[in-house]
């Protein structure tokens, strides 16, 4: 799934493509990728509206129309967004079109059909419970010690929980507890004022290094123009089980935490 780092590069991409253009009309390709409002009244809704600005919240992309209404979009698992010339063959798993004013269309292609678009009067209906952007001064060690305090469950998970910080996936999950050098299994509640303060540095400096370098690229993520993404040749335990730590050269290992693929340095992160 696309997480913070690949979402912003994606929006950066995509904006100036997007914004101050109008949408003509909308071809659903498939129904279901309109979570709301019902696909009818979504593709009437969506005529003739003009892009005004772009955001993002955690992994969503936010676009702000003229008439005030947001589109909401998130690309889930394999989703991608590009824009072509109409003549642009359609490809298989290609979802929805938005055709614009300048005869481009932007397309939403979506393999596994998990992504989803949403038009809502406040963005806040979809993004309001996430929690804080990693990279914004509200994501502190003042408020990740509240929020840790007393929990039992396992840091990997609560990093991945997104009502505790917006935007954080399995990738910089692992990279930041790694550069914290806090195992992936540890309560929550256990971290004390060192351990947090080391994992709110780590957490911020591993998403601008991504950043920086477009993103990951393992499979399914492109930019809009189809360019991939550099940090995957940064990663120093995610995908790299059996290699040797860059740290020490133990082994790393791969548990599942929370049902989730896990990899840490038993050495340099004990539990």
């Amino acid at each position: 799934m696309p997480e913070l780092p690949e979402v912003q590069t994606i929006l950066d991409a995509l904006a100036p493509h997007v914004v101050g253009r109008t949408i003509r009309d909308v071809t659903l390709l498939w129904p279901g990728v309109v979570d709301r409002p019902e696909p009818a009244l979504f593709r009437a809704w969506m005529q003739d509206r003009r892009v005004e600005e772009v955001g993002r919240r955690g992994k969503y992309m936010l676009f702000r129309l003229d008439d005030d209404r947001w589109l909401v979009m998130h690309l889930r698992m394999t989703g991608k967004v590009r824009v072509v010339a109409p003549d642009d063959p359609i490809r298989p798993h290609d979802r929805l079109i938005f055709h614009l004013d300048d005869g481009r269309e932007w397309r939403f292609e979506d393999q596994r059909k998990f992504g989803r678009v949403y038009l809502v009067e406040d963005p806040e209906e979809i993004v309001g419970r996430l929690g804080p952007e990693p990279l914004s001064d509200d994501f502190n060690p003042d408020y990740l010690a509240r929020t840790l305090a007393k929990r039992t469950a396992a840091i990997k998970s609560l990093l991945l929980d997104q009502r505790i910080v917006a935007g954080i996936g399995n990738i910089y999950a692992d990279e930041a507890l790694f550069r914290a050098r806090i195992h992936p299994l540890r309560p929550g509640g256990s971290l004390d004022r060192t351990d947090i303060e080391r994992l709110v540095v780590a957490v911020k400096e591993v998403l601008t290094q991504a950043l920086a370098e477009m993103g990951t690229t393992l499979r399914d993520y492109r930019r809009p123009d189809g360019s991939v993404g550099s940090f995957q040749n940064s990663l120093q335990v995610f995908r790299r089980t059996g290699e040797p730590c860059p740290s020490c050269g133990a082994p790393i290992q791969r548990i599942i935490v929370g049902g989730r693929s896990t990899h840490f340095c038993p050495r340099e992160q004990r539990l």
